[in-house]
């Protein structure tokens, strides 16, 4: 008997999204990143603007963990922080 759908149609399995799918960190490979942001946001007042550099040190971690897929940290909403890497342009 199903709730809320008629009792005919057989249920389907789906497939977990490809693009949006977040692994929990078991290991706690990024948790330090992770700490470092949650108390950057409560010393902000959540203002989490205030702590987009540790927010995307976050998701760099993950990415080179394998936790998330690698994407282009502009795609990700952070075009406007200077990358670490990068050499600037003075």
């Amino acid at each position: 008997m199903g709730f809320g759908r008629p009792s005919n149609t057989e249920s389907t399995s789906g497939a977990p999204p490809l693009l949006g799918s977040f692994p929990l960190d078991h290991e706690g490979e990024c948790k330090q990143y992770m700490q470092e942001y949650i108390k950057c946001l409560r010393a902000n007042k959540n203002n989490n603007g205030a702590c987009r550099p540790l927010s995307k040190a976050y998701l760099q971690c993950r990415m080179d963990k394998g936790l998330m897929d690698k994407d282009d940290m502009k795609n990700l909403g952070f075009a406007d922080i200077e990358s670490s890497d990068q050499p600037s342009s003075s």
